[in-house]
This record gives C-alpha cells, structure tokens and sequence, in this order.
C-alpha cells in the first residue's frame, strides 16, 4: 500500500472521527446500547441454558452502563473538560460493567454449580476440569482412543480434550477441591485479567510520540488501549464466553499481551506470551508464526521462536511421553473431523455451508482454506510484517479468513479476529514510521510494510 494513498488515509480519518466523537463517549454508548440489546435476546432465545442466565444478568450490566454514558454525556455538554467525562472515568466504567456483565454472571453461575446445578456451564467447563484430574492422577490430560471407544455412545465426545496440555492446568483447582471458587472460569477470568492488566502496563510504559504533543499522543494512544481492552472484555461475544465457557479468554489476552510486548519492542517476552497462549489452544500458533516473521524483521526471530516454539513443545512433550496415541487422537485426529465422533461446532460460515451443501464440499472447503493459508504465506514472504500494528492486522485478518473457511468452526471465535483488529490501534510506536517505510525497489517508491 503506498503511504501516500488517500482512500486508505480517508478509511483512516472516518474510523478516527468516529472514535474520537465526544471524546469516545458516543462509541461507548453504541457499545453499551447494542449489548444490552444482545444480552436481553440471549436471555429469552437462547436454547443454551448458561447463555440464558448469562443474559439474564449481562443484559442488567450493560444498561446500567448505558445509563451512566448517557449522564456523562449530558454532564459533557455543561462542562467539557468535567472529570467525570474524561479518560478515566471511562475506564471506571469499562471496568464496572466488564464486573457487572461478565464476572458477576460467571460467580453466580459457579456458586449455583458448586450448590448442584448442572446447568450452569458449558462442556468447556467440564472437559478442561476432567483434564486437569486427568493430569494430576495419569500425568496427561487426555484419554486414548480405546479408552474412548470403551465410553457410553451420548460420553465419547466429553472423553475428547482438544486443548493443548497447558489448558489442564485451569481444571487442577477443581481436581483437588470441590468448591464454586476452583471452577476453571473463575481461574480462566484471573488469567485473562492478568494477562490484560500486563499488556496495558506494557503499553502505556512505550513512548507516546517522538516529534508530536506528548500528552495528546499520549491521550490518544490511552484512548486506543481503552478501545482494545473494551474488545476483549465487555463485548458480547468475549463477556458471554468467559462466563460461559471461557477457555479462549486466557489464550486471547496472551495474544494481546504478545503484541504489546511486540510493540514495546521486546521480542524475547512476545515470543514467551505467545508461547504460553500456544501451550493452551492451537488458535494462538498462526500469531506465534506472524511474530516469528516479525522478530526476523528485527533481527530477533531467534529470541521470539525460542519462546513461541519451545514452550508449546515443552508442554507437548510429556504427554507425548506418557500416550502417545491419546494425544494423537485428541490434539490431531479429533479437531480435523478423524476422531470416533464429530466435533459439534457448526456454525454456518461460507466454510461449512460448503461443506454440507456441495458434492466433495469438505474438499471444496479445505481447498479455499488452504488457498488463504498459501496466500498469507506468500504475503509474509513478499512484505514481512515490520511494525505490531501490521502484525495484529495479519493475524485478525488471518484468522477471520481462517474461521469463516474451515468446515467446522464456531461463532464465538469471532472473538480472536475482532480483538485483534480492535488492538491494532493501540500498538503504534514512535519508530513505526521509520520501521514500516521499506523501499519498492521496482518503482523506487516508498511503501508500507
């Protein structure tokens, strides 16, 4: 893309206009509104009953926060520079209303688990605690086929655990004690918050700007943060799943923190974030590979891999060592469609419609996938990714690609893509400019990387 291009700078001015409407009040409110209106749905057409209850009490949570936009924009227009319309007001109710719409719903659901109901928790739930006892009395998180095969016909797909090995250490609290605070949300919820409390920390210790106002460059980069962490907290699909299910929270906050490891220009410490986030789901391997690209741009492709690739095969090794065939079955066999059973998550995305509706549809399927897989690749080869910003787009872009083509996929992990596009924003760095400006050594042109 030349630098210089008006319409990608026109895109750019539009996005930016929109954000900065009364000061990122008016994104806010549409964020609160449309959720408060998901939520209310969930709750009366849900046919998951978790997903019910989440509503139930989400939907609550995003109207009081809906309220208190709306007071602070009233409050805005008698005084626009009030202390209760600023910057850090809105992370206070960001952080209320991420307690309200996702923490709250995911305690309740825990206690009323604890307290016997069994319709307080999605499957995640369950198989990630069975891995976790699994580990603690076997020393791998997983079942061999045979002992699957031996399982009751309506259990063989609760025997599967399509996790990476780190993913068990979340249910371990539920293997040694029995209580609604050892359920592995409320551990997947400490994990997510950790994660993203280090990221923003990683971010705002960066240099805001090297040439512009520092405390408006600083504004401005405070306000993108803001913007990310809105994304990966208190949208929908992000608060449902934690309260719900939550295993891909953790491995997505990883992700974040890895880019903004990247864009503090710390290589080592990206390649050990992502390498945590590819120690507990395969999601995270695609953005292990584009920050590999990247640290290459910087001469530090080495201290990213060892990180990146090494803890997820270190994590990998030891159940390799105890059963071999069941982690086959259960990482490899089961998630590409070979397993004793299928995988339920169909979601009608162009991959499984695909897949269900045309003769050697699957075939069909895997082809386009693969056609995008060679088409990044090929785009990583030709303009490496120089700068986190570029990486996150990549990686969002990549992955969207990626689930709306493969033949079983979810409509939650949606929420990859749409974070990691949101964190974008947030990641420039005063040497960007310098580190995305390469020469086209075709037309001597400057080009971004």
């Amino acid at each position: 893309m030349i630098v210089d291009d008006p319409t990608a700078r026109r895109r750019r001015w539009h996005w930016r206009t929109l954000d900065n409407s009364a000061d990122g009040l008016a994104v806010d409110l549409g964020l609160y509104a449309v959720s408060a209106i998901f939520a209310a749905i969930t709750a009366v057409t849900s046919t998951l009953l978790p997903h019910r209850a989440w509503g139930a009490v989400a939907a609550v949570g995003y109207l009081i926060a809906t309220l208190t936009v709306i007071v602070q924009l009233l409050l805005r227009r008698r005084s626009p520079t009030s202390r209760l319309t600023g910057l850090p007001a809105r992370w206070t109710v960001t952080g209320l209303a991420w307690a309200a719409t996702t923490l709250l719903p995911l305690a309740w659901q825990s206690i009323d688990r604890a307290g016997g109901r069994t319709d307080r928790a999605q499957e995640e739930v369950l198989v990630v605690e069975q891995a976790g006892s699994r580990l603690l009395e076997h020393g791998t998180p997983y079942l061999g086929p045979d002992a699957i095969a031996a399982l009751p016909p309506g259990e063989q797909l609760m025997g599967y655990t399509p996790y990476q090995p780190g993913m068990a250490m979340f249910g371990l609290p539920r293997a040694l004690l029995d209580t609604w605070w050892t359920d592995s949300r409320v551990w997947f919820a400490a994990g997510t918050a950790l994660a993203l409390a280090l990221a923003v920390a990683a971010l705002r210790r960066t240099p805001a700007t090297t040439g512009q106002a520092t405390s408006t460059a600083a504004h401005r980069r405070d306000a993108a943060v803001l913007r990310g962490v809105q994304a990966a907290t208190v949208l929908p699909i992000c608060a449902l799943t934690l309260a719900t299910g939550g295993d891909d929270l953790p491995v997505l906050a990883l992700c974040l923190l890895a880019l903004a490891f990247a864009a503090a220009g710390r290589p080592g410490r990206a390649g050990l974030a992502v390498g945590l986030a590819g120690a507990l789901k395969l999601f995270a391997w695609p953005v292990a590979l584009v920050l590999i690209v990247w640290g290459l741009t910087r001469r530090a492709g080495t201290r990213v891999a060892a990180g990146a690739i090494g803890l997820p095969v270190a994590a990998l090794l030891p159940a390799l060592l105890v059963d071999r065939d069941a982690l086959t079955e259960n990482v490899l066999r089961f998630p590409l469609g070979h397993g004793l059973v299928t995988s339920p998550a169909q979601s009608p995305f162009p991959g499984y419609l695909i897949a269900s509706a045309l003769p050697a549809g699957r075939l069909i399927a895997a082809a386009l996938l693969v056609a995008a897989g060679v088409a990044i690749a090929v785009r990583l080869a030709r303009r490496p990714p120089r700068t986190a910003v570029a990486t996150a787009l990549i990686c969002g872009y990549g992955l969207l690609a990626a689930i709306a083509l493969m033949p079983t996929t979810r409509f939650g992990y949606l929420l990859y893509p749409l974070a990691l596009l949101t964190w974008a924003p947030a990641l420039h760095h005063p040497d960007d400019t310098a580190a995305a400006a390469v020469p086209d050594e075709r037309s001597g042109r400057t080009t971004s990387a």
